[in-house]
């Protein structure tokens, strides 16, 4: 009876690891359509933090309005390496990386050397690695939970998949971006 019980158990694991492999290997491939009137036209993004939007501009008009998530602890700027604190000020688009944990991603340049020195002067980290990215890997499917959910991320701006892919295809590396409170 154990030997069944067991190998019924290793059959279901082995079953849903396969389910979800596939679900992330379709995720990965998916192909968003994507507004192509946007690229070569963004020069500013700006994140309006309080309202959790982020805005796509050219010059001085919106182009494009998103809605976001951010860090845990979203208000106020991020100091320290583990506050959960997105950023506030101005910063610049520095990379780009298709083969993030996330899908997609765009790299922002914090921290600057104002953020450096701060937390330096604290004896603490300034921390780093903030992005703009979608959903973890192989977790479209529950896109709906992630954004019911709210601010989730460790201080990055996060977006729903599709929209993600619109920003990566349409923002060049050297791109400013403001963060807002």
């Amino acid at each position: 009876m154990r030997k069944i019980l067991l190998m019924s158990s290793i059959g279901i694991i082995t079953l849903c690891s396969i389910l979800f492999m596939s679900l992330v290997y379709a995720d990965k491939n998916r192909q968003y359509a994507i507004d192509n009137s946007l690229k070569n036209k963004i020069t500013k993004i700006v994140v309006l933090k309080e309202k959790r939007k982020l805005q796509l501009y050219h010059n001085e008009e919106i182009l494009k309005e998103y809605h976001i998530a951010l860090g845990k602890n979203p208000i106020g700027h991020k100091q320290f390496e583990g506050d959960s604190k997105t950023p506030e000020g101005n910063y610049i688009i520095d990379s780009k990386n298709p083969k993030s944990r996330y899908f997609l991603n765009l790299g922002i340049n914090y921290p600057n050397t104002k953020d450096r020195e701060y937390a330096k002067q604290h004896g603490k980290s300034a921390g780093g690695d903030i992005k703009i990215h979608g959903l973890p890997n192989g977790m479209n499917i529950a896109a709906g939970l992630f954004q019911s959910y709210g601010d989730w991320t460790d201080g990055c701006i996060a977006l729903d998949n599709r929209d993600v892919k619109e920003i990566y295809e349409s923002v060049k590396i050297g791109t400013p971006i403001v963060i807002l409170p």
